[in-house]
């Protein structure tokens, strides 16, 4: 089993960052793939960012490229997301989600363990 914690969220201004951090937690979760994902008001969940399991490989959807960095530290079983130049229609509950069965992926329905999810919010 593994446990997953997201933290980092809150309200900034257009412009503005913030860094996510998603704790994993259980039997070689520093070994899992893991992925973030965000879903708005009435929106589906979307894909944002993904990471392999050693970091060697990272993906990224169009709408957040050249604005949000993801990484990992396997020490801490920790990953990041590090969000720059963030905009309103980045405000979304954004959700950290790993799978031992995944190498890399977008799809949300391939990864089994999801955090809570944590708020951003980001004003005009």
């Amino acid at each position: 089993q593994v446990q997953v914690v997201e933290s980092g969220g809150g309200l900034v201004q257009a412009g503005g960052s913030l860094r996510l951090s998603c704790a994993a937690s259980g039997r070689t979760a520093s070994s899992y793939a893991m992925g973030w994902f965000r879903q708005a008001p009435g929106k589906e969940r979307e894909f944002v960012a993904v990471i392999s399991r050693i970091g060697e490989d990272t993906f990224y959807a169009d709408s957040v490229k050249g604005r949000f960095t993801i990484s990992r530290d396997n020490a801490k079983n920790t990953a990041y997301l590090q969000m720059n130049s963030l905009k309103p229609e980045d405000t979304a509950v954004y959700y950290c989600a790993t799978d031992s069965t995944v190498v890399i992926s977008i799809m949300s329905s391939a990864y089994k363990y999801w955090g809570q999810g944590t708020q951003v919010t980001v004003s005009s």
